[in-house]
Parts: C-alpha cells; structure tokens; sequence
C-alpha cells in the first residue's frame, strides 16, 4: 500500500514539474526527448511549433499506444534548431544514438545489401551491409542478399577484376577462365582498372541495354572472324542481362531511378512498403512490419529519414504518399493487437521481405503506359503552403518532403495524380495487404495452438489442458547438474514465467534425483505462494522421470496432477508421449498439430536448459582457472574478475595493470603465466 502511495506521490510530483516546463516551451521547431522514471530517453520526436506538439501529449485524450509512451514519461526536454531540416537530421540522430523504446528503429542487423568496388590497388567487387567511409563506390540498395547476388555473379563473369580477398602467389581458374588479369602475376596499368570501373559503374547506375547493345557489336565481330566460342561466351553474357533484367514488373516513360513509399497503419502496427525503380523499371520491392507509438506520419518520416541516414547510393527521385490510408481502431482493440502480436514473436526488429506476397494492385505495363502523364506536386521549398495550420499536432507531408528534399539534395515528390500518384498508390495498398496478412497468420497460428491444446488435452483424457508446466535436465557426466521449467499457456509460451534451477541436493549423474528436486522445489512454492497449478506436467524421459514427478508430488506435497513424458528416438526427436503410473504410451499422428505442440515444448525447454548449463559450465572453468593459481583466493578471484570483466582481459593484461588492485608484480607475473599456459 506504502508502494502505492509512493508512486502516486511520484506521478503527482513529476506532472508538476512537466507542467512547469509546458509554459515555458517556444513557439520554434526542434526536437523533443521523453524520458522516463529512470531518466531514460523513452522517445524523440520533433515538431514545427515545440509549444504545441509537446503540449499535445498532456492534454485531450489519446489512442491505446499512445497511453502507453504518456503513462511512462516524468520529464521531457527539448532542443531548438533552425529550420524543419535542422530538426529531420537531429531527431534521426538523436535516435541512432539513444535507441528509444517508443521510436521507429532501423536496427543495425536489418540493413540493406549494397554492390561495392572496393578502393584498392587492384580493386574487386564485393557484397557489403557496412557502409563505410573508404572512398570505395557503392551501388544500391538491394533489397535482399540473393538480387545482390545475383548482380555481382553476372558482374564477375563480364569483368575481369580480382576474385580472390588475399592475392596468392600464382594465377588461378579465373585468370584461365578470363574473368580475372591476374595482379598476382603481371602487372596491370591502372587505365585497364578505370576503364573497368567506369563500365561497371555505367552497368549498375542503369546503363545496360546501352553494355547490351556494345557486347552485341563484339559478338556479331567474334562471328564474323569465325572465334565462335567466343562469340558465344558473349551471347551468354547478353542472355544473363535479358534474365537479371526480365524480373522488372513496371515500365515508367522515363528511365530515372526511383523510390517509392507507402504505408499503412492497423491496430497500433505500421507497414512501410518501398518499390524499387531503376531506370523507370520497377525490380524489387521491400516491406517492414513494427509497432508505432506517436503520430503515423510522423512515424513513418522517422522511418523514412532513418532508411537515407547512411544510404550512399541515391536515386534520383523519392515519392511518398499522402497522409491517408490509416485505419481508425478502437483504443482496446489496440492494445489487444499489439500484446497479440508481441506474444506471437512480431517485434520491433521484424522486418519481412515479402517475395510471395501477390501485388494488391496488379498493374500491368501495358494498363501503365495508358495511363495519364504523370503529374507530382513538386516540394521545391520548406515554406510551401500546406494547407494546415501552422500549429497543427499532426506532421504535414508538404514541409516534411520539403526538409527531406533539402538535406538530401534527391528530388522529393508528393504525387496527386496521374501514373506517380498510381505508384504510390499500388505501394500504399501493398503496404495494407502485408499488415493484414501478418495479422490473419497469426490469428490463424493463434487459432491452430489453442485448438491442439484442447486436442491435446483431451488425448490425455483432461477436460480442460491450458496450463503445461515442463521440465529439462541437463548435465555433463555428472558436472554443473541443472535443470529449468518453462510454461505455455494456451499452447503458448509464457517466458516471463520461465524457471532455472541450480541442483543443490544430488552429486553425479542422476537424472530421477534431479527432477525429484526440482519437482519438490518447484511445488513446494507453488503450494506456499499459492501460485498457479498446472493442468499438466510435461518431464524429459519416459517411465523413470515420470515415476520420480509423481511420488513426490502425491506422497511428500499431497498434489495430484496429471504428469506425462516425452521420449526421444535415436536422432533425439521427439517420439512418443506417455501418461500415467505406469506409464503407458498415447497414440499420436506425427503430422497432428498436437504433437507438433509437445515437440516444441521439448525443444523450447531442452534449449533453455542447455543454454543455462553452459552458462554455468562457463563460469565454473574460468572459476577453476584463476582458484589454480597459488595466491588466488575467493575475494582476489572476484576482485580480478569485477575489475577486467573477463578471463581473456586478465590474460591481456600487462603487470601494471594489476597494481591498482593491490596485487603485486611477483603475483601478477605467477597470474600471466598460469593463464598463458591454460
């Protein structure tokens, strides 16, 4: 109750200081940071008009999501810029830097592959995720590793640079092949790697059928001088550009490359869809799933100005939708969907590259080309009207295009009608259709789960199976003996209520000590907490572990719940499921939803068990390493520890580094050796 008071105190406290600050914020655009309890920055956004945007969050009523970024702000603080553009580039910055939880990320590990001709001596073509600044070229993006690939096989073959990453010390199939000069072995001018580069740079800025047309000249020379197998080496060539070139969907009059935006908003998720058009030919497209906690467009801005923040390779136009195509849900509807989707894996993090996805709108080249000519709002400056008012909360499209168009320098459109205003069209309900796709998967998975554990439940002969409680042991030949718990709810796992148990009463290698252990520890808080019971007990093995569970529960804690186990074959699958004491097997499909189920619980808590004993067994030989060395006691061991953070720091370490712990030299040279010879 105590607890209680205080934390209302606190939320009482912090309003009044945020209210404090509310009257003081200028009528200029910059960037806010909200922060939490903690003095965690929880959120970053900018705004035109500072005083209105943040006041905004403090008054009125708000959706499901964003209740949720409110409930956790206690303070706020704001930076003023210059211009629209000053305040683009600073909230880009501020969340590379500050990773906010409630911010649209573009996380490091989902970045986009390029083409790159590496700045060397003798330079080579490679496939890169890290941008950097090498004063190599680089080509893209792509939008997934196979195109890329796909791209750069194509580009080996036509020219001739280095394969290899470490020149060897004589030629190889490449040089005999005539895809490599071989450097190792002649020398090579430096206007044979220019003329090569240029012809590389003119094939992936969009200039092929122009290549297409030189290599047709060489082929029909080749023919005519009677070098057939040359001349057919320079038809596969032309054939391999037809194929890389035949997958492009739309054809646009023009040939400029571009990138097209839509999105669309559901249930507190966004969809950001981009196509990719190179050369007026649409090739690829992109799609990214995420929760969104602050105004969609405004969100799908940050997207947008975080996709470009490290993206060497320009188009030459950007196309973004106007604000529409957002569905307008109930508050419980959205928290509902977000915690859905949460527990069904979707995260911040998913990103789904959507190869099999049929287009919503299926437009062809030809229904295009017929089409009207096209015609964009062009957002030549910040200072365009935009048909709002200047004190608006929502973000408008015009000044953001407008600042995006000046920090990049790239042609920024807003397309009203004709064949652009259909591109970004086609992108929007892209960008609809993958939301509500996703949502249908995981309704279905949802619905297929909680159906194989009624199923499930009632193979066992149980009228009601929600709750399974399963248990793993792990060990190696009897050392650091561990076991672990993980529940699913609903054929669900629930991780929160996961379990790790460090073995305290059995030596060796015992697997029915083990879980009799961990069975009486586990339910002996079960009963003293008055925590949830299972509706059943899922152990690793057959009628030995399953024989262990039920004495102790029955006999020692009084406890009657049902306790099955789950055999594993010779390859260590999943086999059989047996019930009972005696335990007899049940008669499972293999193809059934159900024992799909029982072999994901095995999986999951054999994982979880394992992944807890090699933490254990980690610590322990690291423990075992320093306690070998005379003058190496409990205290100094976690002393050196704490202070290096791990076992190959200290043996990194030189004599003086270990003076300021109080270790002298004669000791920390006995420390370097010991370590040095392990």
């Amino acid at each position: 109750m105590d607890s209680h008071m205080d934390l209302i105190q606190e939320q009482e406290q912090a309003m009044n200081n945020i209210r404090n600050k509310l009257a003081l914020l200028p009528d200029l655009s910059g960037c806010y940071l909200m922060k939490n309890r903690e003095g965690t920055i929880i959120y970053v956004g900018k705004a035109k008009v500072l005083k209105n945007r943040v006041r905004s969050y403090f008054t009125g009523s708000h959706d499901g999501k964003t209740q949720r970024l409110v409930a956790d702000i206690r303070d706020f603080e704001y930076i003023v810029t210059a211009s629209n553009m000053e305040a683009l580039i600073l909230e880009c910055n501020l969340i590379k830097t500050h990773q906010p939880k409630y911010n649209v990320l573009l996380k490091d590990d989902k970045t986009f592959p390029y083409i790159k001709i590496t700045n060397e001596p003798h330079p080579r073509l490679e496939v890169t995720r890290r941008i950097l600044k090498d004063k190599a070229k680089y080509f893209g993006p792509y939008p997934n590793a196979f195109a890329a690939q796909q791209t750069k096989k194509l580009l080996d073959r036509m020219y001739p640079l280095r394969k290899c990453k470490v020149m060897p010390k004589e030629v190889c199939l490449y040089y005999h092949m005539g895809q490599c000069l071989a450097p190792c072995e002649f020398e090579v001018p430096q206007q044979s790697y220019d003329e090569i580069k240029q012809e590389i740079s003119k094939f992936l800025s969009g200039g092929h059928e122009e290549i297409k047309k030189d290599l047709q000249r060489k082929m029909e020379e080749a023919a005519e001088d009677l070098y057939f197998e040359r001349a057919k080496e320079l038809r596969d060539q032309i054939i391999n550009i037809d194929a890389l070139m035949e997958k492009q969907k739309i054809t646009m009059a023009d040939a400029k490359d571009r990138d097209v935006f839509g999105f669309a908003v559901d249930k507190g998720w966004m969809c950001v869809q981009i196509l990719y058009m190179r050369q007026g030919k649409m090739i690829e497209r992109h799609a990214s799933v995420f929760p969104f906690y602050g105004e969609p467009y405004n969100d799908f801005m940050s997207y947008v100005t975080q996709y470009y923040s490290e993206n060497p390779a320009m188009p030459q136009e950007i196309m973004l939708p106007v604000e529409e195509m957002i569905a307008d849900e109930p508050t419980d509807v959205n928290d509902q969907a977000i915690d859905h989707a949460e527990e069904a894996g979707l995260d911040s993090s998913d990103r789904v590259a959507e190869e099999g996805t049929a287009y919503a709108v299926q437009t062809t080249e030809q229904s295009i080309q017929q089409a009207e000519a096209a015609n964009a709002s062009v957002v030549e400056g910040a200072n365009e009207p935009s048909g709002q008012a200047e004190n608006s909360e929502q973000a408008d499209p015009s000044s953001s295009a407008a600042a995006l168009q000046q920090w990049l320098g790239v042609k920024v459109l807003i397309p009203r009608r004709g064949l652009k205003k259909q591109m970004t069209t086609m992108a929007q309900d892209n960008a609809r259709v993958s939301l509500d796709e996703k949502f249908r998967l995981i309704e279905r998975d949802e619905e297929r789960t909680s159906k194989a554990a009624g199923n499930l439940g009632q193979a066992i002969g149980l009228e009601s199976l929600e709750r399974i409680e399963a248990f793993d042991n792990s060990n190696i030949q009897g050392t650091n003996p561990v076991s672990a718990m993980v529940v699913f709810i609903d054929g669900k796992p629930a991780r929160k209520e996961y379990r790790k148990y460090k073995v305290r009463t059995v030596e060796g290698s015992d697997d029915y000590g083990t879980m009799r252990e961990v069975i009486r520890r586990r339910y002996e808080r079960v009963v003293k907490e008055n925590l949830p019971m299972p509706d059943l007990i899922v152990v690793d093995g057959g009628k030995g572990q399953i024989s262990a569970a039920t004495d102790v529960l029955e006999n020692e804690l009084g406890l009657f719940i049902p306790v099955c186990g789950l055999v594993k074959d010779s390859k260590h699958r999943t086999s059989q499921l047996m019930v009972g004491d005696p335990a007899e097997p049940v008669n499972l499909a293999r193809d059934s939803q159900e024992f799909y189920l029982l072999q994901r619980i095995q999986d999951e808590v054999h994982r979880f068990a394992i992944t807890f004993h090699r933490e254990q067994r980690g610590k322990s030989m690291i423990t075992s390493q320093l306690d070998s060395i005379p003058g190496i006691g409990d205290k100094r061991r976690k002393l050196l520890l704490k202070h290096f953070g791990s076992l190959k720091k200290i043996r990194e370490a030189s004599v003086d580094d270990f003076r300021q712990l109080g270790i002298g030299d004669k000791l920390a040279k006995q420390i370097l050796e010991a370590l040095k010879e392990e």
